[in-house]
């Protein structure tokens, strides 16, 4: 049987990808940072402004930046840095709650039929 550390799930957590405060590491990395705040960023706009409509694209051309960013550095063409995997994050998170929303939406009229 293969053990798996849960905490692996989260996030691969190398420490020269994780954002360091006061001499400690975070618990995830940049990227992975970035995506939980934009994911929760992301909620509490909608819940403030729930008329906001965002079609499944706008959350496609979110991701895009992090996927390149992620992408181009693992085929070893380049090598990003913990303040772009932040940001790219920070938009993967917000386009992963918009798909979330989308997608929770479309199957709620799937079981809901009005």
């Amino acid at each position: 049987m293969v053990k798996i550390k849960w905490t692996k799930l989260i996030c691969h957590r190398l420490p020269e990808r994780s954002l360091k405060f006061k001499g400690y590491y975070f618990p995830v990395c940049a990227r992975c940072t970035g995506i939980y705040i934009g994911y929760i960023l992301s909620f509490i706009i909608f819940l403030i402004c729930p008329d906001i409509k965002l079609t499944l694209l706008y959350g496609e051309l979110l991701i895009i930046p992090m996927f390149m960013d992620g992408y181009t550095q693992l085929l070893g063409l380049r090598e990003s840095n913990n303040k772009l995997r932040l940001i790219t994050g920070l938009f993967g998170g917000m386009g992963l709650m918009i798909i979330t929303i989308f997608l929770s939406s479309v199957i709620n009229i799937i079981i809901i039929p009005s």
